[in-house]
C-alpha cells in the first residue's frame, strides 16, 4: 500500500511553537518524528476542549515519543488565542478560519449543505497522526468523527504512535 501523502499547509499559531506553524518546517525538525493534529468543531465545542486539556496533561509523553500535537480550530486567530488564554496549551494551536486546511484533510461534516454552513451541527472532530520521518510527511493513522464525542483516547493515539515507531 503507498502511503498518503500529508497535505502540505501554513496557519496561524495562537499557542505554543512558531508563529505562523509551516507542516514542512515541522516535517524538517530534527526532533519530531510525528505530528498529531487534532482536528476540532468549533470553539464552542465541550468535547473538544476537554480533548485539548486531556492531551496538554499528559504532552510530555507525546515529546518523549518525538511526537508533536497541533490542535486545528475552525476558526478566526483571535478564538484560537481565547483558547489558548484559557488553558496553557503547551502545543500549537492552529486558527483554520476558512476551514481549508481541515477541508484538505476530509474533516468530517453532518447534515449537508447545513452542516458545512455551521460548524456546532456540521463538522465532526478528526485525529491525524502524521509520519514525518521520510523526506515527505504522510498519513500514518486517521480516526474520522461519526458524532461530537467519537474521537480517541490520548492511551489510543500514544498506543498509535507506539506502533508506527
Amino acid at each position: 500500500m503507498t502511503p498518503t501523502l500529508a497535505p502540505d499547509f501554513e496557519l496561524p499559531n495562537a499557542g505554543a511553537g512558531p508563529d505562523p506553524y509551516r507542516l514542512a518546517d515541522r516535517a524538517a525538525a530534527d526532533d519530531v518524528d510525528f505530528v498529531v493534529l487534532l482536528f476540532q468543531r468549533d470553539y464552542h465545542c465541550g468535547n473538544c476542549r476537554e480533548q485539548v486539556q486531556q492531551v496538554a496533561e499528559r504532552y510530555e509523553e507525546f515529546v518523549a515519543r518525538n511526537a508533536e500535537v497541533a490542535s486545528v480550530l475552525p476558526e478566526p486567530r483571535e478564538r484560537a488565542a481565547s483558547w489558548q488564554d484559557s488553558y496553557g496549551l503547551p502545543f500549537a494551536l492552529l486558527a483554520d478560519e476558512s476551514k481549508a486546511v481541515g477541508d484538505d484533510y476530509d474533516q468530517p461534516t453532518r447534515f449537508g449543505v447545513l452542516g458545512s454552513l455551521h460548524d456546532l451541527v456540521g463538522r465532526m472532530p478528526e485525529t491525524v497522526v502524521l509520519d514525518v520521518r521520510g523526506d515527505e510527511p504522510t498519513v500514518a493513522y486517521e480516526h474520522r468523527g461519526s458524532s461530537p464525542s467519537d474521537r480517541p483516547s490520548v492511551d489510543e493515539l500514544l498506543a498509535e504512535i507506539d506502533a508506527l515507531a
